[in-house]
């Protein structure tokens, strides 16, 4: 990070103490109001109507409910920031003023809480910081601002949505993509790596047909349940049976479903998992193993029908330019200060933020900043309990409010000034 770059943003951040309160107020406001994915049209509406007030040219709709702004500001070139909107259809236990009590129904019209799990309430507030401090300050930055608040991440549908309307066409191609995510970490610290930085995944649901009788007659039955039960079992193995030591890859059997009535045998049962996996190879080897395993599990069983596999969900393996990556490190370390800046492994996460980087061709970079109060993090790493922090869609996760909002927001400014800088 030049020398002018690091003046650009001070110049730009001197007024984040500004614009602070309207963010915390727009972060609890989005937390006690969270919309499932797809659906975030309040979301959306807060967000077009947050950049309209700062001189952009906005877009709505897009891919749905997708919002992207424009900030043209005199020669120069073009980048992306990426935020994501989507709540998750989970119960919040945080005990927060400002917790969501939101329920709705969700696809199949059933009706589930809603809580903002994973901290995409936070990315909105960063993101519309960074646009408003850009905004405040033209004079500190030249080029073409693009700001994407993106729908259903947690579906994986919200970046295909928004690519499928014609996107690439829509709006200027930049040169660079970048985004975040709030994680367990230190609340204000900022960690990421070059490569993989967060995992492929796919998620499946195996359907098992069996023949249902009365429980008291077994032997009349083919018994889905047991056959279910032993697929999950043998599913285990995969990881630790099929794959070397060096190889990384998660199976987690996520859901299962059979029967209504303790006295009958049902005519089939229902397996969803997920796989996540950092290696296309890897990754092959995996689904074809779940198939496999399946497929036997149910000839074994004498099962009248193969099962049936669908999928449900992909996320692309999200890798981070190297060249990008460098740069973008550089700058966190000259403004944050090396201690604050750390560098990490893949995650085994999974965001469909990769797609438009790969849409275009061009490099993209995605880190993650910590969002856990400092002195309950130092205690936890000192007592060796850093594993029962709340996690990412916990329903006890929940970001301490500052410095995760400083930090974040500096962290985009700094990131779009390797590019945007005088």
């Amino acid at each position: 990070m030049n020398s002018l770059t690091t003046v650009g943003a001070s110049s730009i951040l001197e007024n984040l103490g500004n614009v602070l309160p309207d963010l915390e107020l727009l972060y609890k406001d989005l937390h006690a109001h969270p919309e499932l994915s797809m659906h975030e049209t309040r979301t959306a509406g807060i967000a077009a109507e947050w950049l309209r007030k700062q001189g952009f040219e906005v877009t709505t709709g897009v891919g749905k409910t997708g919002v992207v702004g424009l900030l043209h500001n005199g020669s120069g070139p073009t980048i992306m920031l990426r935020a994501d909107m989507d709540a998750l259809p989970i119960a919040e236990s945080t005990g927060l003023p400002y917790a969501s009590k939101m329920t709705c129904a969700d696809a199949d019209g059933k009706t589930v809480p809603v809580g903002h799990m994973c901290g995409h309430d936070i990315h909105v507030a960063w993101l519309a910081g960074a646009s408003a401090l850009f905004a405040r300050a033209r004079e500190s930055w030249r080029g073409t601002l693009m700001v994407v608040f993106q729908p259903g991440e947690e579906t994986a549908q919200g970046a295909k949505a928004m690519l499928a309307d014609d996107f690439l066409i829509r709006f200027p191609k930049p040169v660079v993509v970048l985004g975040q995510h709030v994680m367990v970490g230190k609340a204000g610290d900022i960690a990421g790596s070059a490569g993989p930085i967060t995992s492929a995944a796919d998620s499946l649901q195996i359907r098992l047909f069996g023949r249902g009788a009365h429980g008291s007659m077994p032997q009349a039955a083919i018994d889905p349940v047991v056959m279910a039960a032993a697929t999950v079992m043998r599913l285990q193995t995969i990881v630790s049976r099929e794959l070397a030591a060096a190889e990384t890859a998660v199976v987690t059997v996520g859901v299962l479903q059979a029967g209504f009535k303790e006295n009958v045998i049902p005519d089939e049962a229902i397996i969803k998992l997920n796989v996540r996996t950092f290696d296309e190879q890897t990754r092959q080897r995996v689904l074809a193993a779940i198939e496999r395993i399946a497929n036997a599990e149910a000839e074994a069983s004498g099962a009248p029908r193969k099962p049936e596999i669908t999928t449900l969900d992909r996320y692309p393996l999200n890798f981070n330019d190297e060249k990008a990556s460098k740069r973008i490190a550089d700058a966190f370390r000259a403004y944050f200060s090396p201690e604050r800046v750390h560098h990490t492994g893949p995650a085994p996460a999974s965001e469909d933020f990769g797609c438009f980087g790969t849409a275009w061709s061009i490099p993209s970079v995605f880190w993650f900043v910590g969002g856990t109060d400092p002195k309950t993090y130092a205690a936890a790493k000192a007592s060796g309990t850093l594993n029962r922090l709340p996690v990412n869609h916990s329903p006890q996760f929940a970001p301490v409010i500052h410095p995760t909002l400083e930090a974040g927001v500096e962290a985009l400014v700094v990131a779009a000034l390797v590019w945007l800088g005088p």
